[in-house]
């Protein structure tokens, strides 16, 4: 467990970093020419890890709101998106109540089964459990770090 939120805790430190190291006009660079905005990228791992609290049984979402401009659609899809200090407040709080379960679990709930799966499911498959949802929102966080970083400013 221990490593796998240092894994966790190292790349959503150098994503919230990454965000950081732009200004909010720089939000609104694209990554590559075509390519999905900063911006859009900041909202969409906010809605993702917004969309845990209630996969991982930790209650309601939070920011709701976001998906229709980052979730259900591309980016330049949704012309009025929210205001970068907002996505950036958003980022903070949502990865804050995160952090807050994750530390209140103890080894043994890690590896109950998340909401997503049915108990029937969850007797044949047990690795669909809430472990198995940290590890693969933390590669996608390092997919998107990825991204940002070809970013020149």
């Amino acid at each position: 467990m221990k490593m796998v939120l240092h894994a966790w805790n190292l790349n959503l430190k150098r994503m919230t970093d990454a965000f950081d190291g732009f200004t909010d006009e720089q939000m609104f660079m694209e990554i590559a020419p075509g390519k999905n905005r900063i911006i859009y990228l900041l909202g969409h791992m906010a809605a993702v890890h917004d969309m845990m609290l209630p996969l991982l049984g930790f209650g309601n979402r939070e920011y709701t709101q976001l998906d229709e401009a980052f979730i259900d659609n591309p980016d330049k899809v949704i012309s009025e998106l929210p205001a970068v200090t907002e996505l950036r407040t958003g980022w903070s709080n949502i990865n804050g109540i995160l952090e807050k379960h994750f530390n209140s679990l103890t080894p043994v709930q890690w590896f109950e089964k998340h909401t997503k799966i049915s108990d029937e499911d969850f007797v044949k498959e047990p690795h669909r459990n809430k472990l198995s949802i940290i590890i693969s929102r933390t590669n996608h966080l390092a997919s998107h770090l990825g991204q940002i970083a070809l970013v020149k400013k």
